[in-house]
């Protein structure tokens, strides 16, 4: 058995018995709730209906289930933090080490020349290490609900356990991983040169919502990402390609088509927010990015509903 099956086993073993007896729609449809068989075991009632004619329901069942779920997603949260600096040198250095260098290769390419980027609020040095960083924790959460999906395909065809505890132990991974850039942030800007001032108490907010904007887009593609490995693969070639459509490295246009792009990129707001507020540069674009925030709390929920009635087709694909 693999290193990774064997941690999944551990983790599941150690579920509450109130996880085990989760009650999510395995095949879609309205349920009665669950009677006890002659062993004292949960026995779930499946009916014709489907479950989209009873939303209240629905949502209702999705609640109770994510609340059933945590323990799991605690255990396999702790279990991929742990894995994922486990061996390594560097530790939690890398969480960092990718941003600085693409902050490196900017500020060579500005300094001598080959790259005119006009002149940016702050200094360019922590305008690009702090849009890089931003823009790293929205890509790691695209692809978080997809790469938590997929480790745990094989579980997934054969255990029966809160499907929802994969997502939820993806937000915590990413939360856990927002926390260390978060204090790598604050001292590398006031290095940087820049002062913040009482906003920076608002930065968290702002990478909170990238982190929800991220998962939220992730959920939507992990279904078909679970058929189609390609998807895996696009999104990180498409993500490189968006990236100069954002004011990452960029500032914004002045005018133009260009300009168009930036603004009604849904990114920019979330990237010029929390830049602003974690440097001390006042609220630009606080009326988009709240509207971005209020849509991606709105995907969020159709995400994980989407998330919970397809993956019961899928896995029964899979398992064929």
């Amino acid at each position: 058995m693999a290193f990774t099956d064997r941690l999944y086993l551990t983790a599941l073993k150690k579920v509450t018995v109130r996880a085990a007896a989760h009650t999510s729609l395995d095949k879609g449809p309205a349920r009665t709730p669950p009677a006890q068989d002659a062993m004292g075991g949960p026995v779930m009632i499946y009916t014709p209906a489907s479950a989209l004619t009873s939303p209240g329901i629905m949502f209702r069942d999705l609640f109770v289930d994510m609340r059933k779920a945590f323990d799991l997603a605690w255990r396999l949260a702790r279990r991929d933090i742990t894995a994922q600096y486990r061996q390594s040198y560097l530790g939690y250095l890398w969480a960092f080490i990718m941003p600085l260098a693409n902050t490196v290769v900017w500020i060579m390419l500005n300094s001598t020349g080959v790259v005119r980027i006009t002149d940016t609020s702050i200094p360019y040095p922590a305008y690009v290490f702090t849009g890089t960083m931003m823009w790293q924790m929205l890509v790691e959460a695209v692809q978080s609900p997809l790469q938590q999906v997929t480790a745990a395909k094989n579980f997934l065809t054969k255990l029966r356990f809160p499907r929802e505890a994969l997502i939820i132990a993806g937000m915590l991974k990413q939360t856990f991983n927002l926390m260390i850039k978060l204090v790598i942030l604050v001292p590398a800007v006031m290095l940087l040169g820049v002062k913040p001032d009482w906003h920076i108490f608002l930065a968290p907010v702002a990478m909170l919502l990238i982190v929800i904007t991220g998962v939220s887009l992730g959920l939507l593609i992990s279904p078909v990402g679970m058929l189609y490995n390609d998807v895996g693969r696009v999104v990180p070639l498409l993500a490189q390609f968006i990236m100069y459509l954002t004011p990452v490295v960029f500032a914004m246009p002045q005018g133009g088509v260009m300009s168009t792009i930036f603004q009604w990129n849904p990114a920019t707001p979330l990237i010029l927010t929390g830049r602003a507020w974690l440097t001390g540069s006042g609220t630009p674009m606080l009326g988009p990015f709240m509207i971005v925030a209020a849509c991606a709390l709105l995907l969020l929920l159709i995400g994980t509903m989407l998330y919970r009635l397809a993956l019961p087709i899928l896995i029964e694909r899979l398992s064929t």
